[in-house]
């Protein structure tokens, strides 16, 4: 696990787009979020193969009562092996350092394995919005406070 580099983007991209299909964020997108939040972007390579097996992507307000998990996306082929566990946990550890208040993040809500993963690193239900992302996206939006 290691901070992005820039000729990791490519990757990433690929990666993103396998695990979101449809929902992937472009690369320029993923190129600027890079350039604004390219501390925290963790990824975890592959041993051998040279591609990532996962990643994790923190955005926070500068002021550092909030974090967003912006994206966590693990190789389809990699998943049940901790991975995502191991990225969330580097990424809370990390925002904990700094200081930071809480870290939200959103999930479709089918999507049971993630929101266990989160709920079982602390995460609470927040919020469930409809149409987050447009028409027929909704989300559960969970919480985690990192100060007392």
């Amino acid at each position: 696990m290691r901070p992005i580099a820039e000729g990791d983007l490519p990757r990433l991209a690929r990666l993103d787009e396998d695990v979101f299909a449809e929902h992937a964020y472009p690369f320029f997108v993923l190129r600027q979020l890079y350039d604004v939040h390219g501390e925290h972007l963790l990824v975890l390579d592959s041993e051998d193969e040279g591609e990532l097996l996962g990643y994790v992507l923190v955005g926070t307000q500068a002021d550092r009562n909030r974090s967003w998990i912006l994206g966590l996306g693990i190789d389809r082929r990699s998943r049940g092996r901790g991975f995502g566990r191991q990225l969330m946990a580097e990424a809370l550890r990390r925002l904990r350092a700094d200081g930071v208040g809480e870290v939200r993040l959103t999930v479709e809500p089918a999507n049971t394995a993630a929101v266990e993963l989160y709920a079982s690193l602390g995460f609470t239900h927040l919020d469930h919005r409809e149409n987050y992302f447009g028409p027929g996206t909704s989300r559960l939006v969970m919480v985690l406070p990192l100060r007392p």
